[in-house]
């Protein structure tokens, strides 16, 4: 006979035959921590129910017991088969020298996929340029066609798991065929290329994701009256009290997740619109800056998973001019903005974004033409704007960036569901060609070209 480990009890074991072990996980269904609550795999193999030559039943095995074994575990316990109570108790179990880590990719739909291995802790907490590359079935999320479907993912940044905690990692990677080339909608290789051909100007970003809770029947956002609609906006925007923030616990639990992971979130608000809500990555540099807003995306995904609402981020999940959209503004700046006259670099780039405004529009997003309506506080997706302290233009310049002659720029065109890789990699190159003292001061209060 064989001494296996409770996992429950931890210092207690149980004894069952090679044989019984096959039977066992046969059998159980429910696996091996419920043999050993109700008295080890011999307890359980003595009172398993065996079927007669007259197709009775002739065992001392309890009912419940005959239904646990016949039936799925949700059918029979319900709720508490999903309860963090019952899972705290193996999320405290010791690893040893494992490592589980997590690879996130991206999938078609810009959803984030993932699954699980164990590495040796030495492997984890080398760099994640020596982790293992992996494979995924990509027919199975729209990347590849099923007679030639698998996918490699490969190891891009590693951050701490706020889910399973200790030396667990989550890991963020991108997308290959198996000759190496970048699959169509691995977005963050040819990033990556635009950023690496200008290594001086070492790009700033501040994204401003928004996102709206709604209940799982992905019809009602949170606090809206199913079938009906909440009082008018105003009291909503970074408030307090029952009637009026819904999802602060969504909030609270991504932020802490985000922080528990190393991104650089800033901050987080309720936002216009009842159940909505907005939270800050950066300032991170370059590449850095969209893998952080993709890691915590997923983190956000996980959190709502665990509190049972759904995150969307789509630019209008309520149509109509009385309800605001959502987007992701970004926040960018780069060493000669930030330098002392950065403000009339910061002027250049402005007119270079507005020669480009279609294709910008274009990259920002699906389904941003419901949200760009001028109404809302957004400019138009039809014409290009740029000037100080207004929330109605394409591109804001903070007062505070005017006054110091220095700082940088807020696109508030990005839509909530925005590609970040290319959304940042394209005001990168867009604003490249930008040069000081273009522009003249005439230009500079308020610039509008009509869209061709």
């Amino acid at each position: 006979r064989t001494y296996i480990k409770d996992p429950l009890r931890v210092s207690a074991r149980f004894t069952c035959s090679p044989a019984d072990k096959t039977r066992m996980l046969t059998y159980g269904k429910f696996g091996i921590a419920a043999l050993a609550a109700i008295g080890g795999a011999d307890a359980f193999m003595a009172g398993t129910p065996v079927l007669s030559a007259n197709k009775g039943l002739r065992s001392s095995a309890t009912r419940h017991q005959l239904r646990m074994v016949s039936e799925p575990l949700q059918r029979v316990s319900g709720k508490s088969s999903m309860d963090t109570a019952v899972l705290d108790r193996y999320m405290k179990l010791e690893q040893g020298d494992k490592v589980q880590a997590e690879y996130v990719w991206i999938d078609a739909n810009m959803r984030a996929r993932s699954k699980c291995r164990t590495l040796t802790a030495k492997k984890a907490g080398g760099p994640v340029e020596e982790y293992p590359k992996w494979t995924y079935d990509g027919s199975s999320t729209g990347q590849a066609p099923g007679d030639d479907s698998e996918v490699i993912i490969v190891p891009r940044a590693k951050y701490p798991d706020p889910f399973r905690g200790g030396k667990n990692v989550l890991i963020l990677c991108d997308t290959y065929e198996p000759d190496g080339t970048p699959l169509p909608t691995n977005s963050r290789a040819p990033a990556v290329e635009k950023f690496e051909k200008d290594t001086k100007s070492i790009p700033w970003y501040g994204l401003e994701q928004e996102y709206t809770l709604f209940n799982l029947d992905g019809i009602t956002p949170l606090g809206w009256p199913v079938g009906g609609y909440p009082g008018p906006q105003g009291p909503y925007y970074c408030a307090a009290g029952a009637d009026r923030s819904f999802g602060r616990a969504v909030s609270d639990a991504h932020y802490k997740a985000c922080i528990y992971a190393g991104l650089e979130i800033s901050g987080t608000n309720a936002e216009v619109m009842p159940g909505q809500w907005e939270y800050q990555i950066g300032p991170s540099i370059g590449i850095a800056a969209a893998d952080e807003l993709t890691m915590s995306r997923y983190l956000l995904d996980r959190v709502c998973e665990d509190l049972g609402v759904i995150a969307n981020i789509e630019p209008k999940p309520i149509k109509g001019p009385e309800w605001n959209g959502a987007g992701m503004h970004i926040n960018f700046s780069t060493e000669g903005t930030r330098a002392e006259g950065g403000l009339e670099l910061i002027k250049a780039m402005c007119e270079e974004l507005g020669k480009k405004h279609d294709e910008h529009i274009a990259a920002y997003g699906e389904g941003n033409e419901d949200r760009l309506t001028g109404a809302c506080e957004t400019a138009s997706m039809d014409t290009f704007s740029y000037g100080i302290a207004d929330r109605g233009c394409s591109i804001r310049i903070p007062r505070d960036t005017a006054a110091a002659g220095c700082g940088y720029l807020e696109d508030r065109r990005p839509a909530s569901n925005v590609d970040p890789y290319v959304a940042t990699s394209l005001i990168f190159e867009t604003t490249s060609a930008a040069k000081a003292g273009a522009v003249e001061d005439s230009k500079f209060a308020k610039v509008k070209a009509e869209k061709k």
